[in-house]
């Protein structure tokens, strides 16, 4: 577990922007509920999430076109809610940082660190806003 000063501005990279935070298996159930497209943003520590995935999803939010509900859970920092979020990302393996876009509660579009890892924060926008012009 990391410690919560450590995490607080990792957190706020997306708070900022309009994402809420799920801290337990309820917040995760309730939030895969919602109707529309629902972006959850898999958050971590790692330098590839503060360089290219968090600052990505900041800029694909300047899309035209956007999710109807944004929402984070922090690998390894809430994990039960970040095992049931991942859950729902299945075939996917788990992976952080990571992004996945659902529509009505079913997988659409996923970004897994393999796509985020070394890429600018340019292109993971890119990737983005391509799956939100088309789902949103």
């Amino acid at each position: 577990m990391y410690p919560a000063e450590l995490v607080k501005p990792m957190r706020e990279d997306l708070t900022s922007v309009g994402f809420t935070e799920l801290h337990t298996t309820e917040d995760v159930e309730a939030a895969m509920k919602k109707e529309g497209t629902t972006l959850v943003v898999v958050n971590s520590v790692c330098g590839c999430a503060a360089a290219n995935a968090r600052p990505g999803a900041r800029m694909a939010l300047q899309n035209a076109k956007t999710p109807d509900n944004l929402f984070t859970v922090f690998a390894g920092v809430d994990r039960e809610a970040t095992e049931l979020a991942r859950g729902f990302m299945v075939p996917f393996p788990p992976s952080s940082p990571s992004m996945a876009l659902f529509k009505d509660g079913e997988l659409v579009h996923m970004l897994e660190r393999h796509h985020i890892e070394g890429r600018p924060a340019e292109l993971i926008a890119d990737n983005l806003i391509d799956a939100f012009n088309e789902y949103c």
